[in-house]
């Protein structure tokens, strides 16, 4: 069985509405797998947001679900960390190295373009090279920064709008942008499932 775990920022959000959102759709389609959420900036036991809940309610989701931090024994229970956007990503292989090739933004892990995915690829491999340079005093060259910039710039954008603070609309757009996401993971793991 995979286990998931999605991480934003507060865990009162974004995050959570994956959870709860890829739980139903997942035992939908009798797809099995387990969820969590967590948060690189989280307070344990925050409750989830006025419009995150609603927005899960209106889905007849009705979990209590509250905030966590992201920790270590969480990295180690996933076998998959979606992250919502890519500075969650590159915080989180940060703090734990030894995990990143388990990490990688919901909509990158979706993502099927081939072009797209070589130039993550590079990307994600030059942002380490360059941060593991940093750490050890090296300083960084001129064509591995310009190499960097022209990565980034051609890449489509993985985050996941934040609608912390907004109106119901608000979250309403981050929800159906998260759940266009998870139909697509859910193909992806159902493509993985053996006969």
């Amino acid at each position: 069985m995979k286990k998931i775990l999605f991480v934003c920022t507060g865990n009162t959000c974004r995050s959570p509405m994956a959870e709860g959102m890829l739980r139903k759709l997942a035992k939908q389609r009798g797809i099995p797998l387990e969820a969590q959420s967590a948060g690189v900036s989280a307070v344990d036991g925050m409750p989830v947001s006025h419009h995150a809940q609603g927005i899960l309610q209106d889905q007849d989701i009705q979990e209590r679900l509250v905030s966590k931090a992201l920790t270590a024994n969480l990295v180690e229970w996933a076998d998959l960390i979606l992250t919502l956007t890519q500075s969650h990503k590159h915080y989180a292989i940060r703090q734990f190295p030894h995990a990143a090739d388990k990490m990688h933004t919901l909509k990158e892990f979706v993502e099927d373009d081939r072009r797209v995915l070589e130039d993550l690829r590079e990307l994600d491999s030059l942002y380490a090279s360059l941060e593991l340079a940093r750490s050890l005093g090296r300083k960084v060259s001129d064509s591995e920064r310009e190499r960097l910039i022209e990565l980034s710039q051609r890449m489509p954008s993985f985050d996941i709008s934040d609608p912390f603070g907004g109106s119901r609309e608000d979250y309403e757009a981050t929800a159906a942008e998260i759940r266009t996401a998870l139909f697509r993971l859910l193909d992806k793991l159902e493509g993985d499932l053996p006969e």
